[in-house]
């Protein structure tokens, strides 16, 4: 009897669990996404990002970083940044953090030895190439020091990176998303000032965020 209990163990271990653990990369697939990035091609990725994000959204967006200026964003979040381990994304309230982070898109963050970029949980359900222009700033967040040259060149990162996704997946300029709507605006900002940070920086300078950051910071010594 003893015997006869311990084979059931053993079979259902060995049949269900596998069935558990596929269970788990059955990724839901909203209709914004790109449509290369299908469910099977979005499984093959994750185990890519799986050290960065559970959300299929933040694989996608990850992966559309490739060939664009925010590569280097990419190779941050994978681990290739002042902590040398990877960064964790997550979707989160922020005024759970601050209550004055409560509108802001996201945040860079450092606790510990460990990096975290927060995205408004609001923005959940924004095509995963806004995302990636926003992971592109973000990711050029790596300690506990700001400025507003780190500023200027991280928004006119974004800038770049937008442009960039929507010639490769036009697609993604969902006009009414909020989150489009701020790429639409540094795109337009980008545009102005001649594909430079003219524009953008005067923007940075005048935004009440950052009034108490300091020119520059480690990294970004130059305006």
């Amino acid at each position: 009897m003893n015997l006869k209990k311990i084979l059931i163990t053993i079979l259902t271990s060995y049949f269900i669990l596998p069935l558990s653990a596929l269970a788990k990369t059955d990724y839901y697939i909203p209709e914004n996404f790109p449509k290369k990035y299908d469910k099977e091609y979005v499984t093959l990725i994750a185990p890519v990002y799986k050290s960065v994000s559970k959300e299929p959204v933040i694989f996608a967006a990850m992966d559309m970083l490739i060939g664009t200026n925010g590569e280097f964003s990419r190779n941050a979040i994978l681990g290739n940044n002042l902590s040398q381990r990877p960064m964790k994304v997550e979707f989160k309230n922020l005024s759970e953090i601050n209550e004055q982070y409560a509108n802001f898109d996201a945040l860079g963050w450092k606790k510990g030895k460990h990096l975290y970029i927060y995205i408004n949980a609001k923005h959940k359900d924004a095509p995963p190439g806004a995302i990636a222009a926003l992971l592109s700033h973000e990711a050029l967040h790596q300690d506990e020091y700001n400025s507003i040259a780190e500023e200027t060149y991280a928004w006119t990162m974004e800038a770049a990176v937008w442009s960039e996704i929507l010639k490769m997946y036009p697609e993604s300029n969902e006009n009414l998303h909020p989150l489009v709507t701020r790429e639409n605006r540094l795109k337009q900002l980008f545009e102005k000032g001649n594909y430079s940070d003219k524009y953008i920086r005067k923007t940075v300078q005048s935004n009440k965020g950052y009034v108490n950051l300091p020119q520059t910071s480690p990294g970004f010594e130059n305006l």
